[in-house]
């Protein structure tokens, strides 16, 4: 069989006026990173979907791309219908369409696997969690309660076969409000499945809410770690790098990018945290344009992998292992390089130095090696 053709549309076309702040909610920081690139990165990870596209106002395209970086988009409308109608129509030739609020930012994958599964046998689906609390009637004072019963809160994202999502905008009546998509396709008679939602999943709408998706996301993180170790000898007529700073010294580091041996260690550290290899996969040294590349190029692509799966570096311990150059005087600039480069305070890099006591290669002067250890937290479900 042929595999569906699936995308997902992210709506991050409001103002966010009610979450307060100096710009757009879907833009601003949560959990280190800014709220669109977590729903963003959830769904462009599902090895079941093959495009992510944003729907956004106009004025909108650098706060994107300084989110983001280059990614698909279009720009919406006066509203949030327009805005999908827009985006579907962006999406023509997908078998299959997810339509996700880009002001819920933690989806998890399971809630993304139920939803499709659900599309085998329905033309929608929607997460929803069932209503826990009483309901009552309210003018002024307390009314009649309401029975909760089969009462569900319904969340994002929301599946549907694409020409029924499709069909439901193109031929919505003007003027008629719409809450969701769902109810659309429904209204053309289409039974829409319902799968569990998720806590993690609320929408952040005022200020205060920042606060609670936090302390949910908080608790969603487990701490790993792992270690990255690297050589490299002494060649003369050679600079040598630590930690993306030039330190004076009569020979520096032969390798085939610039041979910062303490970026390379502490890059495979990182890229160990999420088991994504070593060095050597992401940038083989026998590819001719990494020759006499600047490390920290290694070190930022390892760092920009972990934040897209939603990790957090919390510290980075690195041994310097030589007979000379002294590493003490340079530690400090060291350890702001690598701070640097990872946009961490310098307080979470730690750098020491020891020799071999004159033991082998080290101790003989003939190269120089670096241990580094990586703590980080990435939530549990990646």
């Amino acid at each position: 069989m042929t595999k569906p053709r699936t995308a997902a549309l992210i709506v991050a076309a409001g103002s966010g006026t009610r979450a307060g702040g100096a710009i757009p909610k879907q833009f601003a920081p949560i959990a280190g990173r800014p709220m669109i690139a977590h729903s963003h990165g959830a769904l462009a990870r599902h090895s079941a979907i093959d495009t992510v596209l944003v729907a956004i106002a106009e004025g909108q395209q650098a706060a994107l791309e300084a989110a983001l970086g280059p990614v698909p988009f279009v720009i919406g409308g006066a509203s949030r219908r327009e805005s999908v109608r827009n985006g579907l129509e962006a999406l023509a030739g997908h078998d299959r369409v997810l339509i996700h609020d880009a002001a819920r930012p933690f989806l998890p994958a399971r809630v993304i696997d139920d939803l499709l599964d659900a599309l085998d046998r329905h033309e929608g689906a929607i997460p929803a969690l069932p209503v826990a609390d009483t309901l009552v009637r309210h003018d002024g004072v307390m009314g009649d309660n309401l029975p909760r019963d089969g009462l569900y809160r319904v969340q994002t994202p929301q599946a549907f076969a694409y020409a029924a999502a499709f069909a439901a905008h193109r031929d919505w009546p003007e003027g008629v409000d719409a809450t969701d998509d769902a109810q659309m396709v429904r209204a053309l008679g289409h039974a829409i499945a319902i799968v569990p939602g998720d806590p993690m999943l609320e929408k952040i709408t005022h200020p205060a809410d920042f606060a609670a998706a936090e302390a949910r996301y908080a608790a969603t993180l487990r701490v790993r770690t792992a270690q990255g170790f690297d050589v490299h000898r002494f060649a003369e007529g050679e600079a040598l790098w630590l930690g993306g700073v030039l330190i004076p010294h009569s020979r520096g580091l032969s390798g085939h990018s610039d041979a910062d041996v303490a970026l390379h260690a502490i890059t495979d550290a990182l890229l160990g945290t999420i088991g994504a290899g070593d060095i050597g996969m992401h940038f083989p040294p026998s590819d001719p344009k990494w020759r006499g590349a600047a490390s920290a190029r290694f070190l930022q692509h390892a760092a920009s992998l972990l934040a897209a799966q939603g990790g957090i570096i919390d510290f980075i311990d690195l041994t310097l292992i030589c007979e000379a150059p002294k590493i003490g005087p340079h530690r400090e600039a060291i350890r702001a390089g690598i701070a640097d480069i990872l946009r961490i305070p310098a307080g979470r890099v730690s750098v020491k130095a020891t020799t071999t006591e004159r033991l082998g290669f080290t101790g003989r002067g003939e190269g120089m090696a670096a241990q580094a250890i990586a703590t980080v937290r990435i939530a549990e479900t990646n």
